[in-house]
């Protein structure tokens, strides 16, 4: 039976590397985040509080249309990151360094929740967590010249959104998996045990999270 999954979490803990591997073994179509560039994003680097309302109402646009051309194809398929995201983490944060005015979010949440009522949401979402300290060491790791910048302060305030909208998620089940101790590209037997968990949660045979987070 065709399934969409799609996988949420912070810059640079693995959503893009674990779409290509359990791609590959269940023989799942994998949707990359897009390649074309936001025309926006010259003009919202420039002057953020004028062009962020503008920027974010591009991105919904195009994850719109993304999550349409998903439920239009024939195979089950494994999405990296979500139309919820760019509302509820990247536009809300946005909002909170005030970046976007209370009416300019407003008329963009209303807009992304009358959307969001009319889309069929996926079978499955699988939230990867991971600590800042991890998300630097991939983000570093990677050396992708765009997240050369990307501060510790930004990363814990996606993080704590994250944490928050996690736990009111309920438009489909979630998976929820720590990857501070997981390293799923080099250890085969990770990868395995992150595929059976989606397996089961996928049949209603699996209620927990895996793994649980180790103390600190």
């Amino acid at each position: 039976m065709k399934k969409f999954i799609t996988i949420a979490g912070n810059i640079g803990v693995g959503k893009s590397s674990l779409v290509r591997l359990l791609g590959e073994q269940l023989n799942w179509t994998p949707i990359y985040e897009p390649d074309d560039e936001n025309p926006y994003l010259t003009d919202f680097y420039q002057d953020m509080k004028k062009w962020a309302f503008h920027s974010q109402i591009y991105f919904l646009t195009h994850r719109i249309h993304i999550h349409q051309d998903i439920l239009n194809q024939s195979n089950s398929v494994i999405q990296d990151r979500s139309i919820y995201e760019d509302a509820d983490i990247f536009a809300r944060n946005l909002f909170n360094q005030g970046y976007l005015s209370d009416r300019d979010f407003m008329t963009y949440y209303d807009l992304y929740q009358s959307v969001v009522t009319i889309l069929p949401p996926p079978d499955l979402l699988i939230y990867l967590q991971a600590n800042v300290s991890t998300l630097k060491k991939r983000i570093l790791y990677r050396n992708r010249s765009y997240e050369r910048d990307i501060s510790t302060t930004y990363l814990t305030q996606l993080n704590q959104l994250y944490d928050q909208w996690i736990e009111m998620f309920n438009l489909c089940p979630v998976l929820k998996i720590h990857v501070d101790d997981l390293d799923y590209v080099a250890d085969e037997s990770h990868l395995s045990l992150i595929r059976d968990k989606v397996q089961e949660k996928l049949i209603g045979k699996d209620q927990m999270i895996f793994p649980q987070r180790p103390a600190r």
